[in-house]
């Protein structure tokens, strides 16, 4: 049903934090309908058929409780409801530490647990999240390079970028250019094909890297491995690849890297591991626990029955199954494999950040967490009480899109996640912040709402679902603060008022990309650097815009004509891209930053203008560095462009290594244009 909820299931949908309305734009209201908001409260386990008895039970459920689930203070503070609890409540803390207290003062920073007893005999055992008030913050201006890895080869890569490639990327940027940091694609693991979905933000599991990125040769079991033959076999296969790649023009084809690398890494798994080897590789188990046998177990099954757990035999659906566990002990060979990779792809990880330290980088790897998980995925299939069923992540209608968007994604359940004490949260930030010295959040506005799109039904027919952001901000200031990271929040397109604010206030950085830096409120011409935001990682594009040097050659426009994404004729579109670097130009002119008209000194000026801004951190997208026109990833598109399997290329469309790229004159007046202005 499309008309809007009454009043008893608004007041219904309002106590468990979903929206019977939201606005899209500034003094504009608009109702979801009935039918949305039913099925986000149906997903989670609120039967709304009579929304009076419904409403009487949450009010009286609320009534009796004496605490919610989880509480957030900031350290050194006290839990706001905790001052309602009746006169005479006795509290008792067992800390995260393993202390035991009477009371909450001060409290260490962690996850406790409150037990409370009220003089009723009413008592309740509720999580405690104790976190420090600010995120870590740069404490010196830095530039860095923003590269999809595996889209960056060396003369070493098997068919695309790898780990190895992104530690000597880290190291020569760091040592050769002063830059102070690398931002990557988000590297969860993929859904195994074929075909696999190349885009790096609809991942199996967040929690566990993708292992082909791993760098075969770098692994100390290699050079033991006992089929020689076999491995100078696969190892040409990966010449091969990276030859049709850089030399003949061929699109990364991640699944023939995989079925290359997969081959080898079974060849050396086969390898024992030495005495102090085993110790790590055992001290790992045991650190990921049950998290990293339910991903394993999840990918020995997958070879077996597919990709899609929601297809799988009915007992193998359930992770806690008796089938489940009989399958995952006849499989413990492929399981261990799949742990093995695990291991090996979180060391190459942290391998590539200590490089990037040790090159004298601040902040080194800037790694990026996707929105969320594919729904027949690893994380989907061991979390599924967690997630949210028969709902989908999206974007409702707005001036950039009328018909919204559904990317396909299954929200978390905010209460499971309150009843849990964020447990699945904490372990996902946890494991990211082993090898990352800073973490950019896809979809920031994410921790305080989602659009929820009912399975089936158009993503117009949504609603958004409210978390408790004051608790998803806690644990994440308590993650980043014991890792001593950045967090940059992607806070871009439409932001809900109070949300920037909010996130400034908690330390975590925004995002500002040049292009559309304007005074909305003003005149809409481009925002002077001096008027810019300073907690914020500026850049002049993204993987999802044009490249720089396309924008002002207006190339990006013939590319959408010729696809087919145009709203309006292709001259209106021309004239319109030529207006907007028009303005730009003339502002780079007035500020004396633009040597010539030339469009490598555009490229430089634009990133000039960066520096003169207040931002922290100051972002170089690596293929401007030598003229690439293509966009990464072009938004709309699935079949008709080749989306997230480009390499990075020159102008003329020639893709080019990195160790060509650190021989350029033109990327090195770039570079040093960055490396002379911070």
């Amino acid at each position: 049903m499309t008309e809007p909820p009454g009043r008893e299931l608004s007041r219904l949908a309002e106590l468990y934090g979903v929206a019977a309305s939201y606005s899209p734009s500034p003094g504009r209201t608009v109702a979801a309908s009935a039918g949305a908001v039913t099925a986000a409260l149906a997903a989670l386990g609120v039967d709304a058929a009579d929304p009076g008895a419904a409403l009487a039970a949450r009010e009286a459920e609320l009534a009796a409780r004496l605490l919610p689930p989880t509480l957030v203070c900031r350290q050194g503070g006290t839990p706001e409801a905790l001052g309602a609890l009746p006169p005479g409540t006795v509290l008792h803390v067992e800390t995260e530490q393993g202390e035991s207290r009477a009371g909450t003062d001060g409290l260490p920073s962690g996850v406790h647990r409150l037990t409370v007893t009220a003089p009723d005999g009413r008592s309740a055992r509720v999580h405690l999240v104790v976190a420090p008030s600010r995120l870590p913050t740069p404490t010196d201006r830095s530039w860095g390079l923003l590269v999809q890895v595996y889209s960056l080869l060396s003369r070493r890569s098997w068919g695309m970028g790898d780990l190895g490639d992104l530690a000597e990327l880290a190291g020569w940027a760091g040592r050769a250019l002063g830059a102070g940091f690398v931002q990557v694609n988000p590297l969860h693991a993929a859904v195994p094909g074929p075909p696999t979905d190349p885009s790096p933000y609809r991942p199996s599991s967040r929690r566990f890297p993708d292992p082909v990125y791993l760098r075969v040769e770098d692994i100390p079991e290699y050079a033991y491995a006992e089929d020689r033959e076999r491995l100078r076999e696969l190892l040409a296969e990966g010449e091969r690849l990276r030859g049709e790649v850089l030399g003949k023009g061929a699109l990364i084809d991640r699944d023939a890297v995989w079925e290359a690398k997969r081959q080898a890494l079974e060849l050396v798994a086969a390898v024992p591991l030495g005495p102090g080897r085993q110790a790590a590789y055992d001290a790992f188990l045991a650190e990921q626990g049950q998290a990293l046998e339910d991903h394993a177990t999840w990918c020995a099954l997958a070879e077996v029955h597919g990709a899609d757990w929601e297809r799988w035999p009915e007992g193998l659906r359930d992770p806690r199954s008796a089938e489940t566990a009989r399958a995952r002990a006849g499989l413990r060979d492929r399981v261990g494999f799949h742990s093995r990779l695990a291991w090996l792809t979180d060391t190459q990880l942290t391998d590539a950040q200590r490089a990037a330290r040790e090159a004298g980088m601040a902040v080194g790897i800037v790694h990026d967490l996707a929105v969320g998980v594919h729904p027949g995925g690893a994380d989907a299939w061991a979390q599924q009480d967690h997630f949210a069923a028969g709902m989908s992540v999206g974007a409702p209608p707005d001036a950039f899109n009328a018909r919204g968007q559904d990317w396909g994604l299954p929200p978390w359940r905010p209460d499971r996640l309150a009843e849990s004490g964020y447990e699945p949260y904490r372990q996902l930030l946890r494991a990211l912040f082993r090898y990352a010295g800073a973490l950019r959040i896809d979809h920031v506005m994410g921790l305080f709402r989602l659009w929820w799109v009912p399975q089936g039904r158009p993503p117009t027919e949504g609603t958004y679902v409210r978390y408790d952001a004051e608790a998803m901000l806690a644990v994440l200031a308590l993650e980043a603060s014991r890792a001593g990271a950045v967090v940059i929040g992607e806070d871009l397109g439409t932001v809900e008022p109070g949300v920037r604010e909010s996130l400034q206030e908690r330390g975590v950085l925004g995002t500002s990309v040049l292009w559309f830096e304007r005074d909305w409120e003003g005149n809409g011409q481009p925002l002077p650097p001096e008027e810019w935001r300073a907690d914020c990682l500026a850049t002049v594009t993204t993987h999802d815009l044009p490249p720089t040097a396309a924008r002002f050659t207006g190339e990006y426009v013939g590319l959408r004509d010729r696809l087919g994404l145009l709203t309006r004729p292709v001259e209106e579109e021309q004239a319109g891209a030529a207006a907007d670097t028009g303005e730009w130009l003339a502002l780079l002119t007035r500020l004396g930053l633009l040597e010539d008209g030339s469009e490598d000194a555009a490229v430089r000026a634009v990133h000039r203008f960066l520096l003169r801004t207040p931002a922290r951190m100051v972002g170089v997208w690596l293929p401007d560095a030598v003229g690439d026109r293509r966009p990464q990833n072009l938004p709309g598109t699935w079949d008709e462009y080749p989306n997230w399997r480009l390499p990075v290329a020159a102008a003329d469309g020639r893709p080019v290594t990195l160790e060509e790229i650190a021989s350029s004159a033109r990327a090195r007046a770039l570079f040093d244009v960055l490396r002379e202005g911070t």
